[in-house]
């Protein structure tokens, strides 16, 4: 085989799957249909299912002569030209008070162990002979006003052939953030000016107003609607230009993406630029922003750290980094206890030390009683300490 020309492997599947379809027949004056006779039918109206025609049957005295009339019949019929059609069927004699209790005969419910039933051709039926003893069915809630309702579902087996495209093209990864960045780069068509501490951005007030719920009202439903621009007191211009380009571009900066870990940094976790856009994606109703700052945010979590992070995500209403921090400050409650960023959290946040607990009681295994771990865990949160002088391990 060396040197030959191999061609490429190929592949096809069979997918096999029913076309359903149901047919209500609606029997009235059954009490009028009686004594026509064994053997002889009502026939609802023919309908398609699968590309074929069927038709329900209804025998009142019975289509077997052996049964004396003591039970109605029903089939369900092929009523167009076909050859060993399969199909699966059910057919349901519906109760009439209301209660639900239908009686159903179902072929779908036995189809994994006797398969499909094949019709041979055009007549050939499927049903019961002894559907429902007739004495019984005459005082029963199916019949109500001298009128029958039957439904028949029919599930037609057809196979299929799916080949694979021998040719393709190849489609590229959307473009659309590239495009909408072009607009925020070269400012072409801005309608709105943000000033943020001097320095001056240029945006277009639909894109802003399609992407932020703030932005939308403010430039669809609000005040500022006429205006051309507008100074921004509360965002730094990195904050206010990253927030922009996510906005347009639906990724982070590269500064943003390549920050460096809070862990190392020499100031608290809020001045991080991440924790400050994560505060902007908070105030701007930018959901999937926020999501990427806590995911960031998530992976700079440790001792230090946990307490400014719970303080950030509690402020931002960052819920999935909050859950995250409430569980590791739960696991690593004596050691956080110990960080300065503990003592800003009971400034900011003292309700945050009730999650807390309520975190630890919620996360305790068997030992001993709830209330006893309470009184312990609550002590520690009140006091600075481990009440009863022990050091909870760190786990990281």
């Amino acid at each position: 085989m060396s040197g030959a020309a191999l061609s490429p492997p190929t592949n096809s599947k069979s997918l096999t799957q029913t076309v359903s379809g149901s047919h209500k027949f609606v029997i009235e004056g059954y009490s009028l249909a009686k004594g026509m006779g064994v053997g002889k039918h009502i026939a609802s109206d023919v309908f398609t299912v699968g590309g074929y025609h069927w038709a329900i049957y209804f025998y009142p005295d019975g289509k077997n002569p052996e049964d004396n009339s003591a039970y109605v019949s029903v089939f369900i019929a092929l009523a167009s030209e076909g050859t060993d059609v399969r199909a699966l069927f059910e057919l349901t004699l519906l109760d009439q008070s209301g209660q639900g209790k239908h009686k159903v005969h179902s072929h779908f419910d036995r189809s994994l162990e006797t398969g499909p039933y094949t019709l041979k051709y055009k007549g050939s039926m499927w049903g019961y002979k002894r559907f429902f003893r007739r004495s019984l069915l005459e005082t029963s809630d199916f019949l109500k006003n001298d009128c029958l309702k039957i439904n028949c579902t029919v599930g037609v087996v057809v196979s299929a052939s799916d080949c694979p495209q021998h040719y393709s093209i190849n489609i590229p990864e959307s473009d659309i953030g590239s495009h909408f960045g072009a607009l925020l780069d070269n400012m072409e068509g801005s309608d709105i000016i943000f000033d943020v501490a001097g320095e001056k951005f240029h945006a277009h007030k639909l894109m802003l107003a399609a992407r932020s719920p703030e932005f939308r009202s403010k430039f669809l439903d609000g005040l500022d609607e006429e205006k051309n621009e507008i100074i921004v007191t509360d965002l730094e211009p990195k904050v206010f230009k990253a927030m922009l380009h996510f906005i347009y571009k639906d990724t982070l900066t590269e500064e943003v993406a390549t920050v460096s870990s809070t862990t190392t940094s020499h100031f608290p976790v809020s001045e991080t630029l991440t924790a400050k856009l994560l505060a902007a994606a908070d105030k701007y109703g930018l959901g999937r922003l926020r999501l990427i700052c806590e995911s960031c945010l998530c992976k700079d979590i440790c001792v230090n750290s946990v307490a400014d992070i719970l303080t950030l995500a509690d402020h931002c209403h960052a819920t999935e980094l909050k859950a995250v921090c409430l569980k590791f400050a739960a696991q690593n409650l004596a050691a956080v206890m110990r960080s300065d960023g503990f003592e800003h959290m009971k400034e900011k946040g003292p309700w945050l030390q009730s999650e807390i607990l309520k975190t630890i009681a919620g996360g305790e295994g068997e030992g001993s009683s709830a209330v006893e771990k309470s009184q312990s865990v609550w002590g520690q949160l009140s006091d600075g300490g481990d009440t009863n002088g022990r050091r909870v391990r760190q786990r990281i």
